[in-house]
């Protein structure tokens, strides 16, 4: 069972958090909710308040199969500024291990790190400027070896499914996209 551990900081997009979180756990990953902010309860970009099931400070990421980072503003210049954060993202990635982040995440973390340095990458539109040393591709979602960057809120259920695919399998990505009627509004015209 593939392990994922979810980054939560306070103004994180609601969506773009919460969407992939569902989608992973119909599919039978194991998905941990992290707080960062010290505190259990994270508020969203939208003003929801959610109770993460750990805080940072009690974690071990080293057994991740995923490290997720939703976007959101401030969420992901929060997630940012949090050391521990950066320092398990880029030994992540540094291993060839699997890094996701949506939206702002991309260009406000990923970039600034590096992580994005010869890679293709998306973001939400307006932060590419960030992706100084990538290849911006502005698609829904762009997969380059073990990073997967989603543009933002719409590309949520997509995203979710791809990388759902990526640490299950294709077909239980299909099966949880049928089920839950994504491929049917994908089919509509």
């Amino acid at each position: 069972m593939a392990k994922v551990y979810v980054f939560l900081a306070d103004g994180f997009e609601d969506v773009e958090a919460l969407i992939p979180i569902d989608v992973w756990r119909r599919g039978g990953m194991d998905v941990t909710t992290v707080s960062i902010m010290g505190d259990p309860v994270v508020e969203t970009a939208h003003g929801v308040r959610i109770i993460a099931d750990t805080l940072f400070e009690d974690i071990d990421v080293s057994d991740a199969d995923l490290l997720f980072l939703p976007g959101g503003m401030p969420g992901a210049q929060n997630l940012y500024n949090h050391e521990g954060v950066r320092k398990a993202v880029l030994a992540q990635a540094e291993k060839g291990k699997r890094v996701a982040a949506i939206c702002a995440a991309p260009a406000v973390v990923l970039a600034q790190l590096g992580i994005l340095d010869g890679k293709l990458a998306t973001c939400y539109p307006g932060f590419e400027k960030m992706l100084t040393k990538a290849t911006y591709t502005g698609r829904l979602i762009t997969v380059d070896k073990n990073i997967t960057t989603g543009e933002g809120p719409a590309a949520a259920f997509p995203f979710a499914y791809d990388l759902l695919g990526q640490l299950t399998s294709p077909p239980i990505a299909h099966q949880i996209a049928e089920g839950m009627r994504f491929k049917h509004l994908m089919s509509e015209k």
